[in-house]
C-alpha cells in the first residue's frame, strides 16, 4: 500500500467537501437570488450534483477503523482497492462533470495527485484460501465466530447444507412471506437457477444481524442470515443473502462430510459475485430464448441486503 496516495487521497477528500460546502452555500444563499445569473430550478440542480458527488467525502477524510462485517470472513479484492485509493469510489462514479470539477479544484489548490486506477472488477471465481484458512479446515474448525461480546451460534447452526432448487426457492418464499427483511426470491431467482442444481446454504450473520440485535422496529433480530452459494443455469457460482428460521434451517437434512462443508463456507464467504452483480451482467439477453424467463414489467434481479 502506498500510504502517501493515502493520506493525499483523505486530505484532498477533506478540501472538495469543504469547497462543495461553499458552493452549496452560495447557490442558496439570498444574494446569489439577486444575481439572477441562473433560475432557482437550475441552481437546485447544482446543489443536488454537489452533494450527490461529495456525500460521502467526509467519511474518506476522517475514516472510522475499518472492520469486517464478518470475523474471519476475506475482503473482497474492490474493498482493497478502495482501502489504498480511498476517494476511487467517489472518482469512478462521478462521471464526468464531476471529475472535472473535481481536477478543476484540486490544480486550484496546488495539488499534485494522480487519479485511482479503475476499481477492479467484482471476481468470477472465489479468492483462494490463505494459509491460515486451509489450517482451519484441517483441523475442523467452524469459521463462523461471533462479534466481540455475543453469544455464538448454537451447534446446529455450525452446519453447511446441500440444497436442491426446490428447497432454496421454498426459503426464499418462506422469507418473503414472514417478511424476515433479507431474501427476495420470486420467479426471477427460480427461473435462473440450474434446476438440477445443488446449492449450499450457512448461517453466516454479519454483525450487524447478529441474533438479539435490535431489528429497527422495536423487536430483536430472531433468525439467521445466511449466505447461499447458489449454481446458476449457466453454470456460474455466485453468492446469496437470505434470512431463515432457526426451526426451519434445522429441519434441513445434513449429509456433506465435515470436511466439505468448511472447505465450501470459505467458497461461499470468498465468491464475491452475488445473484444482482450477475444478474445485471445477464439483463441483456435476459427472454425465454436464453434462459426460459418471461418478464412481466422489469428483468431487475432482486437486489442483495
Amino acid at each position: 500500500m502506498n500510504r502517501r496516495e493515502t493520506r493525499l487521497d483523505r486530505d484532498i477528500a477533506a478540501m472538495l467537501a469543504a469547497k462543495a460546502f461553499t458552493e452549496i452555500r452560495y447557490l442558496a444563499g439570498d444574494a446569489r437570488r439577486s444575481s439572477q445569473d441562473t433560475s432557482a430550478e437550475e441552481d437546485l440542480e447544482r446543489i443536488r450534483f454537489l452533494a450527490d458527488l461529495c456525500h460521502n467525502l467526509p467519511g474518506i477524510a476522517q475514516p472510522r477503523p475499518w472492520r469486517p462485517s464478518r470475523r474471519g470472513a476475506p475482503g473482497g479484492s474492490r474493498e482493497q482497492a478502495m482501502a489504498e485509493r480511498p476517494i476511487g469510489w467517489t472518482w469512478h462514479t462521478t462521471g464526468p462533470e464531476g471529475r472535472a470539477w473535481m481536477l478543476r479544484h484540486i490544480e486550484q489548490d496546488g495539488r499534485h495527485w494522480t487519479p485511482p486506477p479503475p476499481l477492479p472488477a467484482h471476481r468470477t471465481d472465489p479468492s483462494p484460501m490463505a494459509l491460515w484458512q486451509q489450517i482451519t479446515v484441517l483441523l475442523g474448525r467452524w469459521p463462523v465466530r461471533a462479534p466481540a461480546g455475543r453469544q455464538p451460534l448454537p451447534a446446529e447452526a455450525h452446519v453447511l447444507k446441500a440444497l436442491d432448487t426446490d428447497a432454496v426457492c421454498a426459503l426464499y418464499a418462506e422469507a418473503g412471506q414472514l417478511r424476515l427483511g433479507l431474501g427476495k426470491g420470486g420467479p426471477w431467482l427460480r427461473a435462473h437457477l440450474e434446476p438440477a442444481g445443488i446449492h449450499y446454504l450457512v448461517p453466516d450473520p454479519a454483525n450487524y444481524y447478529w441474533p438479539g440485535s435490535s431489528d429497527g422496529k422495536g423487536g430483536t433480530i430472531r433468525w439467521w442470515q445466511c449466505t447461499a452459494l447458489l449454481r446458476m443455469y449457466d453454470g456460474e457460482q455466485v453468492s446469496a443473502m437470505v434470512a431463515v428460521l432457526p426451526a426451519t434451517f434445522a429441519a434441513l437434512r445434513s449429509t456433506l462430510p465435515r470436511r466439505e462443508q468448511l472447505r465450501l463456507v470459505h467458497r461461499a464467504r470468498a465468491t464475491e459475485r452475488d445473484t444482482y452483480l450477475w444478474g445485471r451482467d445477464h439483463k441483456a439477453n435476459c427472454g425465454p430464448q436464453l434462459c426460459g424467463y418471461l418478464p412481466e414489467d422489469t428483468t431487475e434481479p432482486p437486489p442483495e441486503n
